[in-house]
């Protein structure tokens, strides 16, 4: 589900699964009282051009993973695929790492049910006003065990995807709320292929990427850049190596336009993927197959809307 409908999977083409148009890091409170604000076109002068950019190394498809509370803007993403011919995916769902400081007051009185129902709201009659509606569902989680609200997002994920198909984006971190996220996703009746480890690289311990790969999950080393292009291309290549490749997802976490600062502050290009690690990774023996694996075939298989069950 693009913000400018559905599209079928196997023409989403070649997918970054992981990065940011904009975003806006006020807390919530702080953002109840006196939000920041920004002119649309100028943050459309300024991210046009690296999608145009983009679309030239040959990605089709952006999914931009910045969470309700953090800057989501489905008008201005709908503008961006109009104008760039990308095709753009956004989120529902909440956000409660960096100590739920982007958390919306509901999420801490709402039962799991109705922050669900909010979520499949979305789904079913798109974002506020604007007819978007949401390509997959993105949590935020601080990466130890899991927090009282942190589990209540979870729980919700199990049900609006039961409901919606939508697959679960989680940013997470360390194995420890992962695996703990994976527990209580199952125990809901939801296959760990419906989630997605995003920040899986911040895992120190490659054997958990393993584990969560054969669980079914989908792990996301979503942080390549300049510095990191040798330490993302071990990490995939030992998937490979365990007949995992399947189950990775591979994008640069980048961008993005600052909220609150001049022009948008530094945006960081998404060129990166093209122009240093996938020759990175021809360099090591993986073939044209084993790229549309990671760049066409897995994103397809990840963002397809389907509900995948534990049991019947």
């Amino acid at each position: 589900m693009t913000v400018l409908g559905s599209l079928r999977s196997s023409e989403m083409g070649v997918t970054l699964p992981h990065e940011h148009l904009l975003a806006n890091f006020q807390p919530y409170e702080e953002r109840q009282r006196q939000p920041w604000t920004y002119e649309q076109d100028e943050v459309v002068e300024v991210v046009r051009p690296y999608l145009a950019q983009l679309k030239k190394l040959g990605c089709r498809t952006f999914v931009d993973s910045t969470a309700v509370g953090l800057g989501r803007d489905a008008h201005l993403l709908k503008r961006l695929s109009e104008e760039t011919g990308m095709n753009i995916l956004t989120v529902t769902g909440n956000y409660a790492a960096f100590d739920a400081r982007f958390l919306p007051s509901y999420v801490l009185t709402d039962s799991e049910d109705a922050l669900a129902q909010r979520w499949i709201d979305e789904s079913r009659n798109g974002i506020e006003a604007t007819g978007v509606r949401p390509g997959f569902i993105k949590l935020g989680f601080n990466g130890g065990p899991l927090t009282v609200a942190e589990q209540k997002l979870i729980r919700a994920a199990a049900i609006a995807h039961r409901e919606t198909g939508l697959t679960i984006g989680a940013h997470t971190g360390p194995a420890v709320a992962a695996f703990e996220q994976l527990s209580i996703l199952e125990s809901a009746g939801v296959h760990p292929s419906a989630w997605i480890w995003v920040h899986a690289q911040k895992e120190e311990d490659p054997s958990q990427h393993l584990r969560a790969a054969r669980r079914g999950a989908w792990v996301s080393f979503d942080g390549v850049g300049p510095d990191s292009v040798a330490a993302h291309v071990k990490m995939v290549t030992r998937m490979r190596d365990a007949g995992l490749l399947h189950r990775v997802l591979v994008s640069h976490d980048a961008g993005w336009y600052h909220v609150g600062e001049p022009r948008g502050g530094s945006f960081r290009p998404f060129d990166t993927v093209f122009t240093a690690f996938i020759p990175a990774v021809r360099a090591v023996g993986f073939t044209d197959s084993d790229i549309d694996t990671l760049f066409v075939n897995n994103p397809a298989n990840a963002f397809s809307i389907a509900v995948r069950r534990t049991r019947p």
